[in-house]
């Protein structure tokens, strides 16, 4: 019997009805205006509730748009919230779920990492939480169909998520998300200028030096090892935090979202 990882954050963070999911994501990336003429190889995406930073995410999962049949497989990397772990944690299932649909594990990138000693299998880390789930839908409207690798980032080192990362690099079919936001509970002026710092630190290619910057602090900086390796460049495309969005300015947090590519962006 297959083992599918069901959702669990659905009517919480994003809508639930199928048809309601797919009308607002659909919506969000509508608006986008973030097309480019380079392949992404890399993105990274706020995890937030959509209502605070959905548009944010849409606007880089619309980069995909033009080079969906390329990308067959989609590594997905996100911070674990609930569950403390020692490195990244694979779920040990067949299938990912989102109210718009199951995806399948992708086996033989599983098969390429379940080697290292980094990476361990744990259902538990993946079963309440929420920054990988959120950014499916995106990935299933834009994509249709793909395989997956997900993987909750523990207690590891910018090296090890690179050494995975690497292993997983692939050629154009393969496609790295992290999923991060920025600062958190800052007055909406601190968190300006705080992201705006992490900000250049990313497109900088520079590693983050605190997880206040960024809750994905790890696997973002994973990310950065391995493009410099690669000579990907970066693009902020957008930025905010929930006191533009959905909350108010005494304590906000900060979403930011980019792409990288093996090419220069071309506006």
């Amino acid at each position: 019997m297959d083992r599918i990882r069901d959702e669990a954050v659905a009517g919480m963070f994003y809508p639930e009805p199928p048809e309601v999911l797919e009308r607002v994501v659909r919506g969000m990336l509508g608006r986008c205006t973030s097309g480019t003429v380079s392949q992404p190889k890399a993105l990274i995406v706020p995890h937030a509730g959509y209502l605070y930073s959905g548009q944010a995410a849409a606007d880089a999962f619309a980069c995909l748009s033009g080079f969906a049949d390329a990308i067959e497989r989609v590594v997905l990397l996100g911070p674990a919230h609930r569950v403390a772990i020692q490195g990244l944690a694979l779920p040990g299932v067949d299938w990912f779920r989102s109210p718009l649909g199951a995806v399948a594990i992708d086996a033989q990138g599983v098969l390429a990492i379940s080697s290292l000693p980094q990476v361990v299998t744990s259902a538990q880390a993946h079963a309440a939480e929420h920054s990988l789930e959120v950014e499916l839908p995106f990935l299933q409207a834009v994509l249709g169909s793909f395989t997956l690798v997900p993987l909750v980032v523990g207690d590891a080192s910018d090296e090890e998520v690179a050494e995975v990362i690497e292993a997983l690099w692939g050629g154009p079919e393969t496609l790295i998300v992290v999923s991060s936001d920025l600062s958190h509970f800052l007055t909406y002026e601190e968190a300006t200028v705080t992201d705006r710092e992490t900000v250049q630190s990313i497109l900088d290619l520079r590693p983050l030096v605190s997880h206040h910057q960024a809750c994905g602090a790890t696997p973002i900086n994973g990310l950065l090892l391995a493009a410099r390796h690669h000579q990907l460049r970066g693009r902020l495309i957008a930025l905010c935090n929930s006191g533009d969005t959905a909350g108010d300015r005494a304590r906000v947090v900060g979403y930011g979202s980019f792409a990288f590519s093996e090419e220069s962006w071309h506006e």
